[in-house]
């Protein structure tokens, strides 16, 4: 049993129809003033970094890949080339814009401090930003928040709870658009009045209300995007994300942001340069253009990290898809990004050079590029990096990942 405290304290929570939970199920937000805007998004399911960001000079790429290998850069349906060694996923093309504009740094063999296969535990890590399952009740991001310093902390969710990676004692609401009939205003001031000797709900509900007023402003400021959103599909996605983009462009705004997004278990039927895992990539595609879109002018401040449990193995298994592995390659993009680069300690493919024989092996700890990006976006001192990642005191900051 919850009391009615417990309840609001978790936040407005407003239904979505389980296509768009099942695409996009979260999105929370949170207020640091002055802070540049700093956004993480989430693909739940494990990435297939080897997919996303082929390897293709790696003389071992092709063979051990097979029948979903992408092709060379200049090959039909070949990869979008980077540095001519990496390439991205040919379903990719506006975040290879985003790197020719030197707005994409492209983070390859990385991991959270997480090394088994479960999706539950390497998420849990993932957010907890510690070695172990359950190692913190808290995320790193709520923590950082509290590094901050936030005066206020808002928060915006899609059909599910806020994340662990915001859960913690620096308190997040949630916002989702709803398909039900509008709240009428004489049931929010008749709560008003009954939560007025109580100070934790009624801020609740202020807050609750000013968000919510937010978001609906900033869509009917546009009637296309209103109208896409009550659609379906990746125009919904689109129109959800340019939303989010105008709420912390907004002066009153929140300034970070996390997104989730599931579906990237590929176990079978991975396809290769076409197939089921180029058609979510390329919905990413499209969702994180449309975010960048919204921001309009404060796009050049943001950074926008977006980062899986794990990787999956180098072979392919026997029913054409990838098994759970550890080794992914990570994201980060953004008008403040220095990007144009690949960031990667390759280990290589051959068998002898895999973790345990299978994966990819990790060689940059994405704590370590966390911490440089909240460093830079949120002007968190190094020693109170610490305290958000506990346990990785000797674990440096990843420097000039934003520029200066």
């Amino acid at each position: 049993m919850h009391s009615r405290r417990d309840f609001l304290s978790a936040g407005l929570k407003l239904g979505v129809s389980s296509a768009l939970a099942a695409a996009l199920p979260g999105v929370s937000f949170a207020a640091v003033p002055g802070a540049a805007p700093f956004v993480v998004v989430i693909l739940r399911g494990a990435l297939d970094g080897l997919a996303a960001v082929p390897p293709y000079g790696d003389p071992d790429y092709a063979s051990a890949r097979g029948p979903i290998a992408i092709a060379r850069p200049g090959d039909a349906k070949g990869a979008l080339d980077l540095d001519g060694f990496f390439g991205l996923h040919p379903a990719l093309p506006l975040l290879h814009e985003r790197y020719r504009a030197g707005e994409l740094l492209v983070v390859h063999a990385t991991a959270s401090g997480y090394r088994e296969r479960s999706h539950f535990d390497g998420q849990n890590v993932l957010e907890n930003g510690g070695d172990k399952p359950s190692g913190t009740a808290s995320g790193w991001l709520n923590r950082a928040l509290g590094a901050a310093a936030a005066e206020r902390v808002t928060g915006l969710a899609l059909g599910q709870n806020v994340p662990l990676i915001l859960r913690g004692p620096v308190p997040v609401g949630s916002w989702a658009p709803s398909a039900l009939p509008e709240v009428e205003p004489e049931l929010v001031e008749r709560l008003r009045d009954l939560y007025s000797n109580d100070p934790t709900l009624a801020s609740r509900l202020d807050e609750g209300t000013r968000i919510d007023a937010l978001a609906d402003g900033e869509m009917a400021a546009d009637g296309d995007t209103m109208r896409r959103a009550k659609g379906g599909g990746i125009e919904r996605l689109k129109a959800i994300a340019e939303t989010a983009g105008r709420m912390m462009a907004a002066a009153d705004g929140p300034r970070v942001a996390v997104f989730d997004a599931g579906g990237w278990d590929t176990h079978a039927g991975e396809g290769g340069a076409e197939g089921q895992l180029a058609g979510r990539l390329g919905g990413l595609d499209k969702v994180l253009d449309a975010l960048r879109a919204g921001l309009a002018a404060e796009w050049s401040r943001t950074s926008v990290l977006v980062c899986t449990e794990f990787g999956r193995t180098v072979r392919v298994n026997g029913t054409r898809g990838t098994d759970h592995g550890t080794g992914a390659a990570a994201f980060v993009l953004g008008g403040a990004v220095r990007g144009g680069r690949v960031l990667a300690d390759w280990p290589g493919l051959a068998e002898r050079h895999r973790y345990e024989g299978r994966d990819l092996k990790p060689t940059t700890d994405l704590r370590a590029v966390a911490k440089g990006l909240l460093a830079a976006q949120l002007s968190i001192p190094e020693r109170a990096l610490a305290d958000v990642f506990p346990g990785t005191g000797q674990l440096r900051p990843l420097r000039d990942l934003v520029r200066g």
